[in-house]
């Protein structure tokens, strides 16, 4: 009992002196308050100044609260803006450095390149004389697509990094306006290599340059399809370039995953597009389909003929008007059949079928793989005669 006593004596005690000590502190604080007041300020309301005193304190408490909030929300922003979280602003991916600014992008003496399925091409000369290609997409084509969605799908593209891709360096965003940023491949497209100035007298290439075109093109689908489980979606002889030392580069890549179809799109681009995705309108791409454009495009590399120009024949009726387009095999049949076999498989009208763009690429690999021994061997020949 003296314990329980003594438990409820101290607790007593200890609200008493709380009581206490908040009562001075109100009371305090009302003094400073009205001492701060002009005098009759608070007589003028009809209210006792103490009153007056928490009342304002509570509002003060208010608005500190309010203006904390605010704050807290500016710097959300500003950790979204450096993420590239924020519509507005230039956005360099994978995190790379900030290389140059968007008003500097939007002072470079631009030169269109070309317009496509997708949008225009710009060559954009920065003042530090930096060259970059600038891809304007087309807000009817992406219309659909919502910022969140956009920013979501640049960061996962932008994140792709291999010698056969031409990397995406940054994106923009505004209201309807969306630009990529992508290094400049000085040498052109693999459609002016094949076409030329001149398509009606274009020469196929020779096929040693179209088994080296055919393998990197192949390492930079299959880096898509592995590596990352997307797809191209829009392969074709205009969206293979050309870097400084003649290596073949994918670009344009899984864009077609935020773009409605197309109507306008020309009898060459339809070309490429599998059967399955022509027959039914909103198909989405897929791997498989995929390798139905690498095959049409290397039957085009092969014969440097138009993609709308390829006949519907049997596979075997297939390689021999292959054959019959170069016109200049020069004892380089056989070589030439592995690879228009390997075009033949690729287009198959089934996708099922179809291989897959590792089997592909290691299809093509072998037959590297027999032309280097044959050289070899025709080498040694040489030197001992």
């Amino acid at each position: 009992m003296q314990k329980h006593r003594r438990a409820a004596l101290v607790i007593g005690f200890s609200l008493g002196v709380s009581v206490v000590v908040i009562s001075l502190i109100c009371f305090a604080f009302a003094v400073r308050k009205h001492k701060r007041s002009p005098k009759g300020e608070s007589t003028k309301m009809g209210l006792d100044p103490s009153v007056t005193g928490n009342a304002e304190a509570v509002m003060r408490i208010a608005e500190e609260n309010e203006e904390l909030e605010e704050k807290v929300k500016r710097v959300q922003e500003g950790k979204q803006l450096q993420t590239g979280g924020k519509s507005g602003s230039l956005v360099f991916c994978a995190g790379e450095a900030q290389v140059y600014t968007l008003d500097q992008l939007m002072r470079a003496s631009a030169e269109l390149l070309g317009k496509g399925t997708m949008g225009s091409t710009y060559k954009a000369v920065l003042d530090s004389r930096l060259i970059v290609t600038v891809k304007r997409l087309d807000s009817g084509r992406l219309g659909g697509t919502n910022q969140e969605v956009f920013e979501g799908h640049m960061e996962s593209v932008g994140g792709l990094r291999h010698p056969n891709l031409v990397p995406l360096r940054a994106y923009f965003q505004a209201k309807e306006e969306r630009l990529l940023i992508y290094d400049y491949q000085p040498n052109g497209s693999l459609f002016s290599l094949i076409h030329g100035s001149k398509p009606a007298r274009a020469k196929p290439l020779h096929w040693t340059s179209c088994l080296k075109i055919a393998e990197d093109a192949a390492q930079g689908l299959c880096y898509i399809h592995q590596a990352w489980r997307l797809v191209h979606g829009n392969l074709k002889s205009s969206n293979v370039l050309l870097g400084s030392d003649f290596e073949a580069c994918l670009t344009d890549y899984c864009l077609v995953a935020l773009a409605t179809p197309s109507p306008d799109e020309d009898t060459n681009s339809i070309a490429y597009k599998a059967p399955e995705i022509l027959r039914f309108d909103h198909r989405e791409a897929t791997s498989k389909s995929d390798v139905y454009s690498f095959g049409v495009l290397l039957l085009e590399l092969l014969t440097g003929k138009h993609p709308s120009q390829h006949p519907t024949l049997t596979p075997d009726d297939m390689i021999s008007w292959a054959r019959s387009a170069r016109d200049d095999d020069n004892g380089e049949t056989n070589q030439l059949e592995m690879l228009l076999e390997v075009a033949v498989a690729c287009r198959v009208a089934s996708p099922e079928q179809r291989p897959t763009m590792w089997q592909v690429l290691k299809m093509i690999q072998e037959i590297k793989e027999v032309v280097l021994m044959e050289d070899g061997e025709f080498n040694s020949s040489s030197g001992n005669s």
